[in-house]
């Protein structure tokens, strides 16, 4: 086991690298940063200025070893518009990002599971049917749609939940939905097509002849084994839940990266730009480390390979 994740340790450490010198070039794509950080209109004297101050005038081999020294140590610069390092703003922001996307995830497992399971022990049933236009449905669903319409009739018209901000537990309900609107439906299915091939196998078979109850043999001897695929797309939309938080910051006004950074991009606040894209890619690459060691301990193949 120790080997395999040595191995997955070493190819994110890689992954980082990219990630770094992607964050390092993209942001000269246009040229100077000044570009970036200035106001436009600004003089070339003060773009000359604002070079010489930042080392942007250096050559760009220079410029990137400064720049990876730096990454090393998390300093990004400062924040334009917030006065306070780049990489503080991006921390601060990012505790609540990680607990909307765990309880979102959560919960999609949650949903996902018996649903799948459901419709797996009885396949082409009603039921069955049923729950695959339900999942198909889900995830169809544009995520701004369904926040939108979310806020209108749930916080506009009912009130039975805050229109933005983070008041309480009820301001928790719509984020989480929103974000669990492609895992539910996607999950849902991963489940029920792997859960159909487990319980079809000859070991579930021997159970059942054995006497087994219907549902020992689904959660308790054929989920497991069919745990890997869900682990995959599980791991895979974490992974988009970053993207999906930006919508969240958006119309409920979430207090996560996804509102640091739309509010950096439009503000042409480029040091948190790169600090937020910089500490977003290392949590995917712990992410796959995290979904990696999970191969490990479900699969014994895996963890002997």
């Amino acid at each position: 086991m120790f080997a395999f994740l040595r191995r997955r340790l070493i190819y994110s450490v890689i992954a980082l690298i990219g990630v770094t010198v992607a964050v390092f070039f993209l942001g000269r794509l246009n040229g100077s940063p000044a570009l970036l950080y200035l106001p436009e209109g600004s003089s070339a004297q003060t773009i000359a200025t604002f070079n010489h101050q930042h080392g942007f005038d250096q050559p760009l081999p220079v410029q990137f070893w400064h720049f990876l020294t730096d990454a090393l140590r998390l300093n990004f610069g400062d924040s334009l518009a917030q006065a306070e390092p780049a990489t503080k703003a991006i921390m601060d922001a990012l505790p609540q990002t990680l607990q909307l996307g765990a309880l979102a995830l959560l919960f999609s497992l949650i949903v996902a599971i018996p649903l799948g399971s459901l419709a797996a022990m009885r396949p082409m049933s009603r039921a069955d049917q049923g729950i695959t236009v339900f999942s198909m449905g889900l995830s169809s669903i544009p995520d701004f749609w369904f926040a939108l319409v979310g806020v209108l009739f749930l916080a506009v018209l009912w009130r039975l939940v805050p229109t933005s901000g983070q008041l309480g537990i009820a301001s928790w309900v719509l984020p989480i939905a929103t974000l669990m609107l492609g895992p539910v439906g996607a999950l849902t299915q991963v489940v029920r097509g792997a859960m159909i091939e487990s319980l079809n196998s000859g070991y579930v078979q021997n159970a059942r002849a054995r006497g087994f109850s219907r549902w020992r043999l689904a959660f308790r001897h054929a989920l497991r084994n069919a745990s890997v695929p869900i682990v995959t797309v599980a791991g895979d939309r974490a992974v988009h839940m970053f993207n999906g938080t930006v919508i969240v910051s958006a119309v409920f006004a979430w207090p996560g990266v996804g509102g640091v950074m739309v509010d950096a991009v439009l503000g042409r606040d480029f040091s948190v730009i790169q600090a937020g894209v910089f500490v977003i890619g290392i949590c995917v690459i712990l992410l796959n480390i995290l979904v990696d060691a999970a191969y490990a301990w479900l699969d014994p193949r895996i963890r002997l390979s």
